[in-house]
């Protein structure tokens, strides 16, 4: 005699699917890769369930997203402000992974809504280095040529993210993807995890203790800029090649 299985429900269903619709982990960074992609993956299969879409996901994540940062800004720094901060960013960064594997759950993303989603990350890049600045000249008893750490933090990061976005548009231009094969490395993932979004999240947790904050913080920036140095480098080698491509097609 055979029974058959309980049907799975909806939740747990678009968790099975989920697999199939994560973009690649390769070049992820730590956090990013085993924990926010993850975190996402729950959100979207909640999501999925409850009909939203993925703009949506995206709307919620920013109004997390921009409350931590607006709160850095207007708050005194202290400890409780600090965690109310990490969670708010680690939320909304973990909504921002969902949205786009919600849209893969649904059969493919479009592009008003790629649109979006690069919008508000090109805005909470910018501002929420912005908001440390104010937050530094307001309440941090330091050196006020400190100031010019999130300042420089707030170019680098604006940067390394048109940067990023650009070098896949040049090269969907010239009908090239990145490569995506091969299995993802994990001493790669960890090596440039000072550049994960969601590693800075967690820095927050420090604000209510503003000299440790203002170390960690630079040399987060020290480490940024490091990696923006070495990768423009590179960048411009790839974007030179693409060109050679071209002419000798």
């Amino acid at each position: 005699m055979t029974t058959d299985k309980p049907a799975k429900s909806g939740f747990a269903a678009a968790l099975e699917r989920l697999p199939s619709a994560q973009k690649t982990a390769k070049g992820a960074p730590a956090y990013s890769r085993f924990v926010n992609r993850r975190a996402g993956g729950y959100l979207a299969a909640a999501a999925f369930q409850l009909g939203m879409t993925p703009n949506q996901i995206t709307a919620v994540s920013g109004l997390f997203t921009f409350a931590g940062i607006a709160t850095i800004a207007l708050a005194t720094p202290t400890v409780a402000v600090g965690v109310a901060v990490c969670l708010a960013l680690v939320v909304g960064y973990a909504l921002d992974a969902a949205d786009g594997q919600l849209a893969r759950l649904r059969g493919g993303g479009s592009i008003a809504g790629e649109w979006l989603d690069h919008i508000v990350d090109a805005a909470k890049i910018s501002s929420l280095h912005l908001a440390v600045l104010v937050s530094g000249y307001r309440h941090f008893d330091l050196p006020r040529g400190y100031l010019l750490v999130p300042m420089g933090f707030s170019i680098v990061a604006a940067v390394m993210f048109f940067a990023m976005i650009l070098n896949d548009q040049l090269r969907r231009v010239r009908g090239i993807d990145r490569d995506r094969s091969g299995k993802p490395s994990t001493l790669r993932s960890l090596l440039v995890i000072p550049t994960d979004y969601g590693l800075l999240c967690l820095v927050f947790l420090l604000l209510g203790f503003h000299t440790v904050f203002a170390v960690v913080y630079g040399l987060l920036f020290l480490a940024n800029f490091a990696f923006l140095v070495l990768a423009l480098r590179k960048w411009f080698t790839d974007m030179t090649a693409l060109d050679k491509t071209a002419l000798d097609s």
